[in-house]
């Protein structure tokens, strides 16, 4: 069941200046499940993960045979100068339980599942709850979430600008924090590519990828960009909790209300 009333959202010029409240879509009056959410995370984390297995003839490339009894030995495959190979017990043989391509690692969700995710991911944005509880940093001047901006924010092409912006809207603290709060990784990933794990900070929602705030964007740290099209779970809902703080162009808003289209009761 859906709720009838619909949730308000403040609307915002590029002087950070208030216009006016609007209605969002019914959609961000969804009840939010955590447990789908998380269900649904976990299945697009695991559906990056590559298969790993090892070459089926490592440690078998040394023909040996047991030498059998009589000779105060282990009956284990050797060399002829008393090298054991091939069992799993020895030095440079086989591994017993290797693991293989047949591994079943990808956990597999339902498309109606992953779209209801999403939408209560959507949900939660509008939640000033779920915001708060992720440690976001909201001013008195912003007393709705998500935070709506008019279609020019999305003609924004420097990362100045877009910094200005958000020292408008009183924001600009949400990147500093996740910024300060870059810190090496710890294990073998850090020589992998893996380095610095950076926490995530704003959600951006603009109409389309092509858009030059884009370039603007992913220079911020720990900030992300969606478009209605590609609702990605692991943006909306990091770590399976949902409620990040976005920020949504009016015309991102209108085709999320024509890509979700939900009933009343």
């Amino acid at each position: 069941m859906y709720p009838i009333a619909k949730r308000q959202a403040s609307l915002f010029d590029l002087n950070g200046d208030f216009i006016e409240f609007i209605e969002l879509p019914l959609i961000f009056s969804y009840p939010v499940r955590i447990d789908i959410i998380r269900r649904a995370v976990h299945s697009a984390f695991t559906a990056k993960i590559q298969i790993k297995a090892r070459d089926p003839l490592a440690g078998k490339r040394r023909v040996g045979e047991s030498w059998g009894i009589g000779y105060s030995v282990a009956r284990v495959p050797r060399l002829s100068n008393g090298r054991a190979v091939l069992a799993p017990n020895v030095v440079g043989g086989r591994r017993q339980f290797a693991p293989t391509v047949f591994e079943r690692i990808h956990e597999e969700i339902n498309r109606k599942e992953m779209r209801l995710a999403i939408i209560s991911a959507l949900a939660a944005l509008a939640d000033r709850g779920f915001v708060l509880k992720r440690g976001y940093i909201l001013p008195d001047k912003i007393r709705t979430v998500p935070i709506v901006v008019v279609d020019d924010f999305e003609n924004l092409a420097t990362t100045k600008q877009v910094k200005e912006y958000l020292k408008k809207l009183e924001l600009w603290n949400n990147i500093v924090r996740a910024q300060k709060r870059i810190r090496i990784r710890a294990g073998k990933g850090k020589m992998r590519g893996r380095r610095y794990i950076t926490p995530k900070s704003l959600l951006f929602i603009i109409s389309s990828a092509k858009s030059p705030v884009t370039r603007a964007i992913r220079n911020l740290p720990g900030a992300d960009y969606l478009t209605p099209d590609n609702l990605n779970i692991l943006k909306l809902a990091p770590g399976g909790l949902p409620g990040r703080l976005a920020i949504i162009s009016q015309k991102a808003l209108k085709l999320i209300e024509r890509r979700y289209v939900v009933e009343k009761p």
